[in-house]
């Protein structure tokens, strides 16, 4: 019995958090970086920068010129 609900409580979790976050995105530069962002990164068009959350959760920015594209990634 304590399996079972082991087993409904780890895939319930699993679903809440997959529904929860959005897709991560691709930010491929010109000189031949790949940044993958968590989440979709937002643009500031008075400053011209990108912001974006990095893999480890902190909030890191890149001027938009430097970005060639950004590409949403499957999950």
């Amino acid at each position: 019995m304590k399996k079972t609900a082991a087993i409904i409580s780890a895939c319930t979790l699993a679903f809440a958090l997959s529904a929860c976050s959005g897709p991560n995105y691709a930010l491929h530069t010109n000189d031949g970086r790949t940044i993958i962002s968590e989440g979709k990164p937002k643009t500031d068009d008075q400053t011209g920068l990108i912001s974006y959350k990095d893999a480890n959760g902190n909030e890191q920015q890149i001027n938009r010129t430097d970005v060639k594209e950004m590409v949403a990634l499957d999950k």
